[in-house]
């Protein structure tokens, strides 16, 4: 990796951590430029896809599932709620929680996020064969699983 200056020193291009933090980087401009030209956060898209495939949810439940903070889901599920992608419920066994649910608009929203990250996964990942990408993510995923019980 170079920077504007010049090449950056070899035992600093040779370590794992900072290769992977540049190359995280890299991917999270990309993925936020995409989101917002949608008009969208990362956040939306991990509330959305976590009700899609688990069903409606307390906000708690949506922070703990998300890793998102618990004022973050408030906030990103407030913007929701708003643009009619979500909907919030009094909860019947405790009236002091919410139950989040998708609505029909947010699956619609969902699947053209889908197809804008598929695209965003296709350019950030262009110089990798299919055999490689495979393997990159294979890799990334032993890593995370690995470090996550940390």
């Amino acid at each position: 990796m170079n920077t504007p200056e010049g090449p950056q020193a070899e035992r600093l291009r040779r370590l794992p951590t900072r290769l992977t933090n540049g190359a995280a980087l890299i991917a999270n401009r990309l993925v936020d430029q995409a989101l917002a030209r949608a008009g969208a956060r990362r956040y939306h898209y991990a509330l959305l896809a976590t009700l899609e495939e688990f069903g409606p949810a307390s906000q708690a439940e949506l922070g703990r599932r998300t890793g998102i903070d618990r004022s973050d889901v408030v906030a990103a599920v407030n913007d929701l709620a708003e643009r009619d992608l979500l909907e919030r419920t009094p909860d019947p066994g405790d009236r002091r929680r919410n139950i989040v649910t998708i609505t029909p608009a947010g699956r619609k929203q969902l699947a053209d996020l889908d197809r804008l990250l598929a695209a965003v996964q296709d350019d950030y990942l262009a110089p990798l064969s299919a055999t490689d990408r495979r393997t990159f993510v294979d890799l990334l995923t032993r890593l995370t699983e690995h470090h996550s019980g940390r």
